[in-house]
């Protein structure tokens, strides 16, 4: 079973990097936070409480 990708404010990264909010269904958000958390540290609140943490995808 694979890990999740989106992520609920409180709850602890799996992994250093870079998170970015984006809407629950996965759509985009305007101006979202963008964050660096190490494994273990927790997400801080969105702006929004329609809005989830994911990876930021590099292109």
């Amino acid at each position: 079973m694979g890990q999740s990708h989106q992520f609920r404010p409180g709850k602890k990264a799996p992994n250093n990097g870079i998170y970015i909010e984006i809407g629950e269904s996965g759509d985009n958000v305007v101006n979202p936070k963008k964050i660096k958390l190490k494994a273990g540290e927790r997400f801080p609140e969105t702006s929004n409480d329609d809005r989830v943490w994911t990876y930021l995808r590099k292109p």
